[in-house]
């Protein structure tokens, strides 16, 4: 856990939401906040967080009781873990309300996707393998692990998570990598998906930097400190919102084609 976040427990009213993203039924988020602290995240937008990022993660500790209420009424369906807080990170050692949670969700058969950037989805693989119809989502950004220090820090290593993906394929639990948000100068696209194609994910979901309310000054102070001289090409591209990933997402595409990759493109326009 990191030294700087604070954990607070809290107690909620509901456990799954309805879920406005493509391919899933419900959300559902164990803890409020994140720990990995990753510079570009949109979630303090999404559940209006003002502090600053990283700093408090809040653990929904009745959720697996509210969620075994739920599901005796719910219609079955997709259910996704980390649409705004990742499910494996550091609190949930202790904790284990995601592991709680996908056991009552085995429970009623519910169909389940995991996104994460944790390799701590591994302490449940023997669980996850139970299910009749569950993936796993591993997030890559950059291969550069000093790069993903900076961006991601409280997140497990680059190799933690290839490794990961890897040890969940042989396992038989389905796969696949979200290689983003792509970050200009940061995210070498073709050693990325070189490493990636390794792993032998089911498929690969790319997409760009989105500047929801508060992110564009996270990520200008990200590379203010990190990489000033890189300031000026991030304000042309993302301020003067000058084109920078149709050549990009080209890129990706005809790179995972040669690695033999299935490749799709988030072309979302928010």
């Amino acid at each position: 856990m990191n030294a700087d976040t604070k954990i607070k427990e809290l107690k909620v009213k509901t456990a799954l939401s309805p879920s406005q993203l493509p391919g899933l039924d419900y959300a559902l988020n164990p803890y409020r906040g994140c720990a990995h602290a990753c510079a570009y995240c949109y979630a303090p937008s999404v559940i209006h967080y003002k502090g600053k990022w990283g700093e408090l993660v809040e653990v929904k500790v009745n959720l697996p009781r509210v969620l075994s209420k739920e599901l005796r009424a719910k219609k079955k369906g997709v259910v996704g873990f980390g649409t705004v807080t990742d499910p494996y990170q550091p609190a949930e050692k202790k904790y284990e309300i995601t592991r709680r949670c996908l056991e009552l969700l085995l429970m009623h058969d519910f169909p389940v996707c995991i996104q994460t950037k944790s390799s701590l989805v591994l302490r449940d693989v023997e669980l996850l393998k139970q299910f009749s119809n569950v993936e796993v989502g591993m997030t890559l950004t950059a291969l550069d692990d000093g790069v993903r220090a900076e961006m991601e820090p409280g997140a497990s290593s680059v190799e933690e998570r290839m490794l990961a993906l890897k040890e969940l394929g042989k396992n038989g639990i389905n796969t696949w990598v979200f290689l983003g948000p792509v970050m200009p100068y940061f995210t070498d696209i073709e050693a990325l998906v070189d490493a990636i194609a390794e792993a032998k994910p089911r498929y690969v979901l790319v997409d760009k930097l989105r500047l929801k309310e508060g992110v564009w000054e996270r990520v200008g102070e990200f590379v203010k400190g990190f990489k000033p001289e890189l300031l000026p090409e991030y304000e042309r591209i993302f301020l003067k919102k000058e084109d920078y990933y149709s050549g990009i997402f080209e890129r990706v595409l005809r790179r995972c084609e040669e690695k033999g990759l299935r490749c799709e493109v988030n072309r979302l326009v928010n």
